[in-house]
């Protein structure tokens, strides 16, 4: 028998649980993100297929999406109802011999032996399929990253298998940022070292990386490209490193009084959840989005961790004051970071 991962990812997961309970809305674009009413402001959290034909994707401001799709049917946010649909799933999940690790609402890693994963991953969509009318792919890999990295060429509803034999086959020449864990900012500052894909990182001295780039993050970007990935599945617990809330305002704040309210608001919020967590807060994250549409983040940290909200505020509105942008101010959210 042969140690295989497997990567389970459930397709357009929101918009798919939204059309099993309106079924006159399937085949149409349907896009599900704040109170459901483009007029006001929020982000996409999914968009279906069909929208994103037309541009609509996660975390597009709504007023875009629907200049972007007039046509689209516009859903709210039904937390509780996408809860209950993922916890069928990965009820269905730990029906198979196999360790289980919950990645979110609609994604899992599977560590199974066996000879033919393929066939698995086909009983795996059947039985999922089965129990919830949800259609998934299924990414096969020697390691967590070539599945999550195969779930992409599988999508919609397929099975791809990526392995070392065929890593640089697939993936050779395409750009950094197709890598699990590289985005725009770190591909862009790799392609000014003349780095432009995954062969030609895959390819770089470890060292000069370290020199260049850190001295763990270099050496693992270099794993990356490579395909190396070490990290077991596990079955344990999910632990969150951090609780957050974030509001966004209909009409901009314009007064900064009215935006350290607003802070101060949110940071006694966020102190309820740490204090419900029972575990103590190193370190708060402010987020400030101004109009119409950039983002900055600073953090401040604690003399030392706990949970008192009069703390945790003082923290968020030291933060507060490191932003020098006085603009008019569309969303704020506060994050607290918990002490390993």
């Amino acid at each position: 028998m042969a140690l295989w991962v497997l990567h389970v990812d459930l397709d357009q997961f929101i918009a798919a649980v939204e059309v099993l309970r309106h079924p006159e809305l399937r085949g149409r674009p349907v896009v599900v993100g704040g109170d459901g009413d483009p007029a006001k402001r929020g982000v996409v959290s999914t968009a279906s297929y069909e929208a994103r034909a037309y541009g609509v994707h996660s975390g597009l401001p709504l007023r875009t999406a629907v200049r972007r799709c007039p046509d689209a049917v516009f859903l709210p946010v039904d937390r509780e109802a996408y809860e209950a649909a993922s916890d069928r799933v990965m009820a269905t999940l730990r029906g198979f011999d196999a360790v289980v690790e919950v990645l979110g609402w609609d994604e899992a890693f599977l560590a199974v032996d066996r000879d033919d994963p393929e066939a698995m991953a086909q009983e795996i969509r059947d039985r999922v399929f089965a129990a919830t009318g949800l259609d998934c792919t299924v990414g096969i890999g020697q390691n967590k990253l070539q599945a999550k990295l195969a779930t992409g060429f599988g999508k919609p509803g397929g099975v791809f298998r990526l392995t070392r034999r065929t890593w640089f086959e697939v993936l050779g020449d395409r750009p950094t940022d197709a890598l699990w864990g590289i985005g725009a900012k770190t591909a862009k500052r790799l392609k000014g070292m003349g780095i432009a894909t995954v062969g030609d990182l895959a390819a770089a001295d470890p060292g000069a990386m370290a020199e260049a780039v850190g001295p763990a993050t270099g050496p693992w970007l270099v794993r990356l490209a490579r395909g190396e990935d070490h990290s077991p599945v596990t079955d344990a617990p999910y632990v969150p490193r951090s609780v957050g809330r974030e509001t966004t305002f209909q009409q901009d704040l314009r007064d900064w009084e009215d935006v350290r309210r607003g802070v101060s608001h949110l940071a006694r919020r966020v102190a309820g959840d740490a204090a419900a967590d029972g575990r103590d807060v190193a370190r708060v994250i402010v987020k400030v989005r101004y109009a119409p549409f950039f983002t900055q983040t600073h953090g401040r940290a604690l003399e030392r961790p706990g949970i008192e909200a009069p703390r945790i505020e003082e923290a968020a509105l030291g933060a507060l004051d490191a932003f020098t942008d006085r603009r008019p101010v569309r969303l704020l959210g506060v994050r607290a970071q918990f002490a390993r």
